[in-house]
């Protein structure tokens, strides 16, 4: 899987844009900079926009080649993101954020639950997860994701892996995709806003 993705991210363009994803952008906007969280961020277009939205931005990726173009989008900006190379069935930090956002980063179910579980440790109080994912309604459309409904999501998946999170907002909906050549078209997507409970 990472020899797939080392490849596709080798590709001289990058192969899902240079600009932020739109659901993320929006949420960004809305709250107060602090530090953020960009598990499987490839490319770094969201790690990139959060810093020069104020963010203080940590961000992994399995992906040597999705790292190279990262860092020199960032250069061309000139912010800075920390960056490194980590395999979510591996990754431990001892961070915790205000935020962690997860845009399009699919899972088989196993590894899916073992790695939102542990986001909810790496949250500060009152901490927030946001995320978009293809759901699976999206299977067969060929505007991108997995051809694998496993690797797919629905809503109450999403709820009951981080069922000790609060639920702000959780929905599936029709969206039209702009983002490269792999994310063009009209797609099904479930999305998911939850928030660590004060625990003062």
């Amino acid at each position: 899987m990472k020899e797939f993705w080392n490849k596709r991210y080798a590709q001289k363009e990058y192969v899902y844009g240079r600009d932020v994803n739109e659901f993320l952008k929006q949420k960004l906007r809305s709250l107060k900079p602090g530090k953020l969280l960009l598990p499987c961020d490839g490319e770094g277009r969201n790690a990139v926009f959060a810093a020069r939205s104020g963010w203080q931005v940590t961000a992994f990726d399995f992906s040597e080649e999705a790292k190279k173009k990262a860092m020199r989008l960032a250069h061309e900006h000139q912010v800075d993101i920390d960056y490194f190379i980590a395999d979510v069935n591996e990754v431990e930090l001892d961070q915790k954020f205000d935020v962690i956002a997860l845009v399009y980063a699919h899972f088989p179910p196993d590894v899916r639950r073992n790695f939102h579980n542990k986001l909810i440790k790496w949250l500060k109080p009152n901490g927030m997860v946001l995320i978009e994912a293809f759901a699976k309604d999206q299977l067969g459309k060929p505007s991108g994701g997995p051809k694998n409904i496993e690797l797919l999501y629905d809503e109450e998946e999403l709820e009951e892996d981080l069922k000790e999170l609060k639920i702000i907002e959780s929905n599936k909906t029709s969206v039209t995709l702009s983002e490269g050549d792999y994310h063009s078209g009209q797609a099904e997507v479930a999305r998911a806003i939850l928030q660590l409970r004060d625990q003062h």
